[in-house]
């Protein structure tokens, strides 16, 4: 295994304090998001949005619907990481650059359009789980970039979603999966918890 992934993935922290004092650049935003956008989907759906919390008064707000988290306040930016339903939707555009670069012909293309449809129209369900897995991929590589790039992060399950999406402006169609605090770690934060043992999480058939 690559030693610099291995690291990350070994040293990665989920961090609850962060330097208040320490921001990020717009350019340092967007390669975050840029590298949390090259995981995977289905198909390459790409049904995923990032919303970068990083104003005092966007982060007074978040807080204020995340039950009063100070993390989110201090971290220098805090991502609402969402899930967009009806990605089938959007398909054909997502993958319009694959077509382009010759990596699949216009015929395949039409063939996963036409399958995505066949899976997704009027279920709702199937695409709320597809928001979900995407948006959760998009969130631990985003982690990872973080990581890389010398920062600390914290996934946040602990926010109102309704209050989220109607302070945030999102769609019906943008399912907050998770927060992502990220930014420089201050004093506090624990070591990576001790994981189970392999051999009580793995089966090999």
């Amino acid at each position: 295994m690559n030693n610099t992934i291995k690291a990350l993935l070994e040293e990665r922290i989920s961090a609850n304090w962060f330097d208040p004092a320490r921001s990020l650049s717009r350019e340092q935003i967007e390669e975050l998001v840029r590298l949390a956008t090259l995981a995977p989907t289905a198909f390459n759906y790409q049904n995923w949005k990032f919303v970068a919390v990083q104003s005092k008064d966007a982060k007074e707000r978040l807080k204020a619907v995340s039950y009063g988290q100070q993390k989110v306040v201090d971290a220098a930016v805090t991502f609402i990481v969402c899930g967009k339903m009806q990605a089938h939707k959007g398909l054909a555009h997502s993958i319009a650059p694959t077509v382009a670069a010759g990596i699949i012909d216009q015929a395949m293309a039409d063939s996963w359009v036409a399958m995505a449809h066949g899976g997704l129209d009027n279920n709702p369900e199937r695409q709320r789980d597809e928001a979900i897995r995407s948006a959760s991929m998009g969130a631990m590589t985003l982690m990872l970039a973080a990581q890389g790039m010398g920062l600390v992060s914290g996934p946040m399950i602990g926010f109102d979603p309704a209050g989220v999406a109607k302070e945030f402006n999102l769609s019906a169609d943008d399912v907050p999966v998770m927060l992502v605090a990220i930014g420089y770690s201050a004093p506090g934060n624990w070591p990576q918890k001790p994981r189970l043992p392999v051999k009580e999480v793995l089966s090999i058939v």
